[in-house]
């Protein structure tokens, strides 16, 4: 059966051994990230979007998760549908980082649907006749490239292909193993699977200026009904600027061909330490000089008006 937990940032911080094992045993888990004010008891009545590197790089040593970013209650409700299947496919957490404006406010969002057509992606699971045929299982094995292991589920063969989940150094086929070579494959095994997680996740959403420019920013999440109000009327001044909505992390390649196609990227983000920005920086090695701070911290929603303010003023230093 499929579950998921919801937390906040306390529970991310509590829980980060444990996602760095499912991380590395490869188990399937959903995370729904409410996040709010921190650090520590922080403003646990107000919202920010600053647990965006607790949770990306959550745990000890090498780690690397994938994260969704919903704009609303309806994107919580697709999103999360995609995480559940996102986590089986993947075999890895699956982080759905709403925050707590969406999550306790009330907002204008299309009627959700289902379609009972729909069925689980559950990822690469041996059945009983390939087990019984003999066909090579390797819990931890490579076998098309896109780094993503062959897994069986409890009960699907009475005698083989045991559940396997191993959290220690292992060989391909989950024997315990401190050799170098083998903790490599592993290691660089797990980078192929994000880098085919890029290609899973929600693609990014883009908004072209009216305009040619050189100017863009990138937001995310709770960020955009603000951020759709501040566009229109930094287009009616005058101000263009091309648009994108991060909805995943990996960072897809769009998200570096939309960088490197403007001299310099407003960030929008609603914490002090402008995660994203290190993130972008951090995952697609771009040049920081590029990636323009525009940051909201202060627990309540971040407004149109901000975004204006600090975009505006921005543009018109370069043009002064």
């Amino acid at each position: 059966a499929r579950a998921f937990t919801a937390t906040s940032g306390p529970g991310i911080s509590l829980m980060t051994e444990c996602i760095g094992l499912a991380y590395f045993a490869e188990i399937p888990v959903t995370i729904i990230n409410v996040q709010r004010g921190g650090p520590s008891t922080g403003m646990p009545t107000r919202t920010q979007q600053a647990d965006l590197l607790a949770c990306a790089y959550a745990s000890h040593g090498d780690t690397k998760n994938v994260l969704l970013f919903p704009q609303d209650p309806h994107e919580c409700f697709t999103h999360s549908a995609a995480a559940l299947d996102l986590a089986e496919r993947l075999q890895t957490p699956i982080f759905v980082m709403t925050d707590l404006d969406i999550g306790m406010n009330q907002r204008l969002c299309p009627p959700l649907k289902w379609d009972d057509s729909k069925e689980f992606d559950r990822g690469k699971v041996m059945t009983a006749e390939e087990l019984e045929a003999g066909k090579d299982f390797g819990r931890y094995k490579d076998v098309d490239g896109d780094g993503i292991p062959w897994r069986t589920l409890p009960g699907t063969h009475p005698s083989k292909g045991s559940f396997f989940t191993r959290g220690t150094t292992r060989n391909p086929y989950a024997m315990y193993s401190e050799r170098g070579p083998d903790y490599i494959y592993n290691m660089e095994r797990l980078l192929r699977k994000f880098k085919t997680a890029a290609t899973l996740v929600p693609q990014p959403v883009f908004r072209k200026a009216a305009q040619p420019t050189r100017l863009g920013i990138i937001y995310f999440g709770s960020t955009t009904p603000a951020m759709r109000e501040a566009l229109d009327v930094l287009e009616a001044n005058g101000d263009h600027v091309d648009a994108m909505r991060l909805c995943a992390f990996p960072f897809p390649n769009s998200v570096a061909e939309f960088i490197t196609s403007h001299d310099k990227v407003f960030v929008v983000e609603q914490n002090r330490d402008a995660q994203m920005r290190s993130m972008l920086i951090n995952e697609l090695e771009v040049n920081p000089a590029k990636l323009v701070r525009v940051l909201h911290y202060d627990g309540t929603p971040i407004t149109a008006r901000f975004i204006i303010r600090n975009i505006h003023d921005s543009v018109q230093k370069e043009t002064v």
